[in-house]
């Protein structure tokens, strides 16, 4: 079955589909960044997401790079046939997707495209850059950075060997993964990372966002830490971009 769905989405017999999820402001209450999340139909018609695809450990790197490559155009063409905002716009990239050519090939002519300046858009690269060599990573977000884009470290927390790396990437952003958000007001050694993480955010000038809340324990306990900025469930669902006609 995910074979076939992965071929049809490649072949582009099945269409990758721009959803968007708010970002919040836990002072204000207001959408201070949207993130702009990938979705396809499956055989039975139901909304998927790409992620369950891409961690598949059994597939191979070209087809993973092949994949990634896939979502992130999809994204940068939706983008190109949306309103102008004003919002910072975060998008999803796979650490190995920086070593493909072709990506580096593209994202001039993705961004030319756009209707909005580059340094609105953030590209968020999941902690799974952790195996990648560091150099490679720097030089990587020395390009990046050449663009006027913005970096940010997905799902912080969910590996061992992040700190370091994510240290000499130096983001623009951190996002902490659910892992350390869930259950956070009943796990006082979680609360306290979290709380750690916003001082040392504070202090280097980086965004801070805790993803995947929930439940209003959990924001409570991710507002006690002083994590400025928010997003899950509780504040809205995935829904899809809105194109110009």
């Amino acid at each position: 079955m995910q074979d076939s769905v992965l071929h049809s989405i490649l072949s582009g017999e099945r269409a990758a589909v721009t959803y968007t999820q708010s970002i919040i402001d836990l002072k204000t209450g207001e959408v201070a960044a949207v993130e702009l999340l990938t979705r396809f139909e499956d055989p039975d018609g139901r909304i998927r997401t790409v992620g369950g695809l891409l961690e598949d450990v059994t597939l191979a790197p070209s087809m993973r790079v092949e994949l990634d490559l896939l979502c992130v155009g999809a994204v940068f063409d939706a983008l190109a046939k949306t309103p102008v905002t004003d919002h910072l716009l975060f998008i999803n990239l796979h650490p190995m997707t920086l070593d493909a050519p072709d990506f580096w090939k593209k994202l001039s002519p993705w961004l030319w495209n756009l209707s909005i300046p580059p340094h609105r858009i953030v590209l968020e690269i999941t902690e799974a850059f952790a195996g990648h060599d560091l150099d490679k990573l720097e030089e990587f977000a020395r390009r990046l950075r050449t663009h006027e884009l913005r970096i940010a470290v997905d799902d912080l927390g969910s590996g061992v060997a992040s700190l370091t790396h994510m240290a000499r990437l130096a983001p623009d952003f951190i996002k902490v993964d659910r892992s350390l958000v869930h259950q956070a007001h009943r796990r006082p050694y979680q609360a306290a990372l979290l709380n750690a993480l916003s001082v040392f955010a504070d202090r280097m000038g980086v965004g801070y966002i805790a993803e995947g809340i929930e439940t209003a324990e959990e924001l409570q306990a991710v507002v006690d830490a002083d994590v400025p900025w928010g997003q899950g469930y509780i504040f809205d669902e995935p829904v899809p971009l809105l194109l110009n006609d």
